[in-house]
């Protein structure tokens, strides 16, 4: 059994990985911003008599991680596997988002798993083992506009991952990358919302995950699965796409010049729908 500690589990993502690991018999320390926004947790927990603690930590605040983490290592020991699942989403056009939200997207999405990862690698690197995963997204390797803000943070957490990877392997610590497409959450479907916009983007692309989402909706449990997964499987792999667009979509972007993506996106709507189903196979 190891000791799980995972942000961001009042829901999505985080709140099936919860589950995926405390069902395979792992202590889970399932933090979140506000614990009383998610009351069907701890009922689970109760029915299925599931090994998971519940804590409060804001990834925003310094005080908040280092707090919670020491009274949960305090309280149940050394931490063996971090995942960084805590994010937000910002979309906008450059022109129309603010800065203060350009400024939210990076504390959250980077410095919310800065500040997570500080407070165990040292206690890793002297145990000489322990796993970080950081759930990124497809939008941490290429830039898809309206989502500059969520795609600069998610570039900046791909940079720290590596970074750290290349870090604490002599030290027997793994880090992995997880890299999903579009997965039916919260976060998603506040994107299908066609706000008003200058630019045509921002409904091209809700138009886009509004069509994936009532067509082939990816359940956040294939995320959980993949987390599991990497956290079992031993290897040094850094990067996990997830989802049935996940690689395509990546895979589509490597294959283009900056110059062709540049065009896509300045192309009318009839072209650019069309460039990205043929690109992407959907």
């Amino acid at each position: 059994m190891q000791s799980v500690l995972i942000t961001g589990t009042s829901k999505g993502i985080g709140y099936e990985t919860t589950l995926a690991f405390a069902r395979c018999g792992h202590q889970v320390h399932a933090t979140m911003r506000n614990p009383e926004q998610c009351p069907t947790l701890p009922e689970i927990i109760a029915r299925e008599k599931l090994p998971i603690t519940i804590a409060a930590m804001d990834v925003d605040s310094d005080n908040s991680v280092r707090d919670a983490i020491r009274g949960i290592v305090a309280k149940h020991g050394p931490i063996d596997v971090l995942v960084n699942n805590a994010g937000i989403e910002r979309f906008g056009s450059i022109e129309e988002l603010s800065i203060e939200e350009f400024r939210a997207s990076m504390e959250t999405n980077y410095f919310g798993a800065l500040r997570c990862i500080q407070a165990v690698v040292t206690s890793m690197r002297e145990r000489r083992k322990g796993t970080i995963i950081n759930i990124s997204s497809v939008a941490g390797t290429f830039c898809q506009p309206p989502a500059t803000a969520y795609c600069a943070s998610k570039w900046a957490l791909e940079a720290l991952s590596e970074g750290l990877a290349c870090e604490m392997k002599t030290f027997g610590v793994r880090v992995a990358l997880v890299e999903p497409g579009i997965v039916d959450t919260a976060m998603a479907r506040r994107i299908v919302e066609n706000v008003p916009s200058l630019y045509a983007h921002r409904a091209r692309i809700a138009t886009w995950f509004a069509t994936n989402l009532s067509e082939a909706p990816v359940s956040p449990k294939v995320v959980a699965a993949k987390v599991l997964e990497v956290a079992k499987n031993g290897t040094w792999q850094l990067r996990y796409p997830v989802g049935p667009d996940a690689l395509p979509l990546i895979t589509w972007r490597k294959s283009m010049s900056d110059e062709d993506w540049v065009d896509l996106h300045s192309a009318d709507d009839e072209t650019f729908n069309r460039r990205m189903a043929a690109g992407t196979g959907a």
